[in-house]
């Protein structure tokens, strides 16, 4: 230190301080810590089923699906099933109390896992085996859907018998259903748990609905093309 000047080892300090490359404001690859942008790829943890936000670099390595890894990609397909069918029978043997869910296969438990929403939030429920492999056997298509990192979302309407559609009417039942990327439903489930209002939701609850399916059915195309080729 030099005499008389006490500060000095404190000025130098403040200017290695301020000499420090600031880092970079945003969110990054929780990986390798890399800048990424706001719209990224994700990969899901397969033991946690927690979702990791990536570069497409990282991205790019857990992308083999033959490949035993404690990592997967979550692909970034949507498809439509246009010839879906779904009665009233077998909605209410999988035992999902409301008019929309999504369904993925968890590869760790060996079974399909539904998520609904609710006034608690997400609600998750182990689906009885033999009503969805029931559902499956008269839907082939839906074999196409990838474990642990895809989901079908399922929407079920109740025709009245003046032929208009409601959720919640009882009835006959028609559905459509969407293969989307796990991810999207983990959004769609979060919108929905700041947005829900009393037992069906409320107005804003069903607006964030409806334009969650707008953007679905505009990035889908036919799971028909994709079993045909």
């Amino acid at each position: 230190m030099t005499p008389g000047r006490p500060g000095a080892p404190l000025a130098a300090l403040r200017r290695v301080t301020r000499s420090r490359p600031q880092q970079a404001p945003g969110e990054r690859c929780e990986m390798c810590a890399v800048p990424i942008a706001d719209e990224h790829s994700h990969v899901v943890n397969l033991t946690s089923r927690a979702l990791m936000c990536t570069c497409r670099a990282c991205y790019l390595l857990f992308t083999d699906e033959t490949a035993n890894l404690h990592y997967r990609a979550v692909p970034e397909r949507y498809l439509s099933f246009t010839e879906f069918t779904l009665d009233a029978r077998a909605w209410d043997e999988l035992q999902i109390p409301v008019g929309l869910a999504f369904l993925f296969r968890n590869s760790v438990q060996d079974r399909t896992i539904a998520f609904y929403p609710s006034p608690a939030g997400a609600t998750e429920s182990e689906l009885p085996l033999q009503a969805w492999e029931r559902i499956v056997e008269t839907n082939p298509e839906l074999s196409v859907l990838r474990p642990d990192v895809e989901a079908l979302l399922v929407l079920r309407t109740d025709r009245t018998s003046t032929g208009s559609t409601s959720t919640g009417s009882t009835g006959s039942t028609a559905g459509s259903c969407y293969l989307v990327p796990i991810d999207a439903c983990y959004e769609l489930v979060g919108r929905l748990r700041m947005l829900w209002r009393g037992f069906d939701g409320g107005q804003q609850a069903h607006q964030a609905m409806d334009e969650f399916f707008r953007t679905v059915r505009a990035r889908s195309r036919p799971a028909t093309t994709v079993i045909s080729s």
